[in-house]
């Protein structure tokens, strides 16, 4: 009997994610594509990584790097980790216990995840949060617990945090700097977290991707800064983000021996490796240009200014975000649809597509927001702002 032939397969299928279809990006991104929109929806760069990083791709490939990489990646680029870490956190980790190399950010995440949520446990995320915390969270058999921050600042109420604490709460996943709102976590918001999981057996995902994107006077306080924390937090991140190489899916893990046992013990059975010769490749450019990461938020606070100069002639209004490469725009002075319509309108009649910040919620807040990418060439956005200021 051939596969065709079956009827109502689906029905023979229990679905483990009820109610989660195709992801926002993915939509608005084929969208994009079918209307010839300018995509400032899904988070990518529009230009290449720099040359001299994909020039030592090209050479790991010709010179006999292209086999499986240790389960753990390479141990010149989790050196190269520990350096960084060390140099911009003060924190001295052990590249041979503490690191893991992953295929993207989002395989770190899911690890991390389920490394701690068994079936009964409950997650605390903050709203609005990337969309891979709660499905991870759901395939282990876990409860999410969705704590909205506070409009419009996006601020945290951590009374709420200790109201929604409960005896089952195993894993706190935090976002910092934050997508898609681009807030900082405060001094205040770390002594907080202190406070709420001292004496308590919960541990912490630190989704760091964007760390090195940070404008102005602020300050990423990651969570390897504070011993006491890091003590009982997966700390994650991106060279994707940090390179401009969204499609070569590498990204990072540091966490104590402990728990990087586990991990390690999951990821071997997701992806045993990662891709090894951008491994060698990152390793040689973050040894030989370390001033890349140093220079990266002067390079997207460029970006950041550029596009909110150019939207202020237009019926959004903007407050200028102080971190990672998105910007939230509120819409209400130019319809009162959900965001979702409008972002689809917005793709078909303008020809710029948008993420719907809705999307990023257990419940649908009501509010007219949507995030821009400007993670683009300069001409991009010139050309995506005109467009914008004609609605």
């Amino acid at each position: 009997m051939s596969i065709g032939s079956i009827q109502n397969v689906q029905e023979m299928l229990k679905n483990k994610l009820p109610g989660k279809g195709t992801n926002i990006f993915t939509v608005m991104s084929k969208m994009a594509q079918d209307h010839g929109a300018i995509n400032l929806a899904q988070g990518f760069p529009d230009f290449d990584g720099p040359q001299a990083l994909r020039n030592r791709v090209a050479w790991h490939i010709a010179n006999g790097h292209n086999q499986y990489a240790p389960l753990a990646g390479v141990a010149e680029l989790r050196n190269q980790i520990a350096i960084k870490v060390l140099d911009l956190y003060g924190c001295r980790i052990d590249s041979d216990r503490e690191v893991a190399v992953t295929p993207g950010a989002t395989e770190a995440i899911f690890c991390a995840i389920t490394a701690v949520i068994h079936p009964g446990d409950e997650a605390i995320v903050f709203d609005p949060c990337y969309d891979t915390y709660e499905p991870s969270v759901t395939l282990n058999g876990g409860v999410t617990k969705h704590i909205a921050m506070r409009y419009p600042d996006f601020a945290i109420d951590w009374q709420q945090v200790r109201d929604t604490i409960t005896d089952r709460t195993r894993l706190i996943i935090l976002n910092t700097p934050h997508n898609p709102t681009g807030c900082l976590w405060s001094e205040e918001d770390i002594q907080a977290l202190r406070e709420v999981v001292s004496d308590r057996d919960i541990h912490i995902i630190s989704d760091e991707v964007y760390e090195h994107i940070v404008f102005g006077h602020g300050r990423h306080l990651s969570l390897l800064r504070f011993p006491d924390l890091a003590a009982r937090t997966f700390v994650i991140s991106s060279f994707g983000k940090t390179y401009h190489t969204t499609g070569w899916r590498v990204g990072y893990c540091i966490a104590p021996p402990a728990l990087m046992e586990e991990f390690l013990r999951i990821h071997q059975f997701v992806n045993f490796s990662t891709h090894t010769p951008m491994q060698y490749a990152l390793a040689d450019f973050m040894r030989d240009c370390p001033q890349h990461h140093h220079e990266l938020g002067d390079f997207y606070q460029h970006k950041r200014d550029l596009f909110c100069e150019l939207m202020k002639p237009s019926r959004f209004s903007l407050a200028p975000s102080d971190s990672t490469y998105f910007q939230l725009a509120d819409y209400s002075a130019i319809s009162n649809e959900p965001d979702t319509e409008f972002a689809a309108r917005l793709t078909r009649e303008q020809k710029v597509a948008a993420i719907p910040v809705s999307v990023f919620y257990d419940q649908d807040p009501g509010q007219s927001i949507v995030r821009f990418c400007f993670a683009k060439h300069d001409d991009t956005l010139q050309e995506a702002t005109a467009r914008l200021k004609m609605v």
